[in-house]
């Protein structure tokens, strides 16, 4: 099957899944926890699809376009809200997460909020910034929600950026304010190679309580920058040791 026709099937998988559900407001599935996974290409996933991500990760779910929980599916940034073409959609770090956090977190529900957008800078991310106010009002238009947590991985548009760590940490405190969460777990990833901003990157954990971070050491690229399903799968079961070591110590 080649990719645009997986794509395509991907596609209409998505849409039966959504009418699948036909339950009243008050019996239709939710999440225990919810976590929202934001930044640039490597987390809206570049990594080839295979035959088989379209069945459901068990005990996840993913929020559509219409701010309905769903069987959570691959590609999971399908409806975010800036996201490019469908076909640039594949395998993000939220597939290897999502496994990893149902496994560690049996009886749990896990929800996903997929809304990356590749080719962007963190500025984008900004306060007033399209990016992140598309996200806000995402978010805001699910009833009752909280956010447990943020997966971030962005970095590549910031490769050299010496003021990469000042940015990334009004980002935390905007998110934690605007959705009137002061413990929001906060969780960023390094990019792949040597560069400065993973030093930047880094340094969050030392100097932001509550956050942690997904390191890219062994990783691999099927090109300069973006990581192979294989690496895509085990950064994302690191993004979830981390968020599960921060919310084992707050008692979760």
């Amino acid at each position: 099957m080649s990719r645009l026709s997986f794509a395509l099937t991907l596609c209409v998988a998505s849409v039966a899944n959504i009418h699948s559900f036909s339950f009243a407001d008050d019996q239709a599935p939710k999440p225990d926890l919810v976590f929202l996974l934001i930044g640039q290409s490597n987390m809206a996933g570049r990594a080839a699809l295979e035959d088989g991500d379209e069945k459901p990760i068990a005990n996840v779910l993913l929020l559509d376009e219409k701010g309905k929980w769903i069987p959570a599916t691959n590609p999971l940034n399908r409806f975010a809200t800036d996201r490019k073409v469908i076909t640039m959609q594949r395998i993000s770090p939220g597939a290897g997460f999502a496994h990893e956090m149902a496994e560690k977190m049996p009886g749990k529900t896990i929800g996903l909020i997929h809304n990356a957008r590749g080719g962007t800078k963190i500025q984008q991310w900004g306060k007033g910034q399209d990016l992140y106010v598309h996200t806000i009002d995402r978010l805001a238009k699910v009833k009752n929600l909280k956010v447990d947590g943020v997966l971030w991985h962005q970095g590549e548009g910031n490769r050299s950026d010496t003021e990469y760590l000042k940015r990334l940490t009004d980002l935390v405190t905007r998110l934690r304010a605007d959705l009137k969460n002061p413990d929001l777990r906060f969780v960023a990833g390094e990019i792949y190679g040597k560069a400065i901003v993973n030093d930047q990157i880094a340094q969050l954990v030392e100097t932001v309580p509550g956050t942690g971070l997904a390191r890219s050491n062994e990783l691999t690229v099927f090109d300069k920058v973006h990581f192979d399903r294989k690496s895509q799968l085990l950064l994302g079961k690191r993004y979830a040791t981390e968020m599960l070591r921060l919310l084992e110590s707050d008692g979760r």
